[in-house]
């Protein structure tokens, strides 16, 4: 693995928000949390400080704020959080191949500073300007051609764009690459990703993080409940 762990030190200069989150908290108090497997998910309602968490990982690794690689250095708006001034990445010394840093929120500007490279830069990406593909295509087109061996990647919703069927054949490409020494951290929503076998999933709430099986995660738990009743779950739903 290049990251070992994530620990997190003094808060007092960070954001009321991100000292008010349980799972920042935690991390702090308990001296680390651990990122040493080659896939990491974090799973967590909306709010839970899943996005803030990856966000400060991958600005402390020292990849742009809105997204890409290393070598990006584009900037629409500072929303990032101070978080990453807090962070203390626990590396190996073997150092990856590349990297990137996809974030779904902002990959339409990521996509338009990839649109304005040398066209020999461009063919990394697969040749062809990822504006002119659609949203799920683009992002597909993204982890098919720059996403290489040895590397090291941080995923915000990866599966935002993408249908059920594309996101499994995400997994088989996060499998080849995983299988050939890259490095995975992933922030979703999704239940098929949080599947993944052997990954290492926390569930962030309001009172801390948390290592549990993915069978275990409230994402996983909602998606199942409504699937085996879709009309109880509906009826339920609609009478409260």
């Amino acid at each position: 693995m290049f990251i070992r762990s994530v620990q997190i030190n003094d808060l007092s200069q960070c954001e009321e928000y991100v000292r008010c989150l349980g799972a920042v908290r935690q991390i702090c108090d308990m001296g680390g949390l651990p990122l040493d497997r080659s896939v990491t998910i974090f799973s967590g309602e909306n709010g839970s400080g899943k996005s803030t968490l990856l966000e400060a990982i991958a600005v402390k690794y020292g990849f742009n704020p809105e997204g890409g690689s290393m070598n990006f250095s584009f900037s629409t708006e500072e929303t990032h959080s101070s978080l990453h001034s807090a962070v203390k990445l626990v590396r190996e010394i073997e150092r990856p191949k590349t990297g990137f840093f996809l974030r779904a929120e902002t990959f339409y500007n990521a996509a338009s500073y990839i649109a304005g490279m040398d066209k020999e830069v461009l063919k990394a990406y697969g040749g062809t300007s990822l504006h002119d593909q659609s949203h799920g295509e683009s992002f597909f087109s993204l982890f098919m051609n720059r996403f290489t061996v040895h590397g090291f990647y941080i995923l915000d919703e990866p599966e935002a764009a993408l249908s059920p069927s594309r996101q499994m054949s995400l997994m088989i490409r996060l499998h080849e690459l995983a299988e050939k020494g890259s490095q995975f951290i992933i922030a979703t929503h999704s239940p098929l990703l949080l599947a993944y076998p052997n990954a290492l999933v926390y569930e962030l709430n309001s009172d801390g993080i948390a290592e549990i099986p993915y069978e275990q995660t409230e994402c996983f738990q909602t998606v199942r409940a409504f699937m085996q009743s879709p009309e109880r779950m509906l009826r339920n739903l609609f009478e409260e």
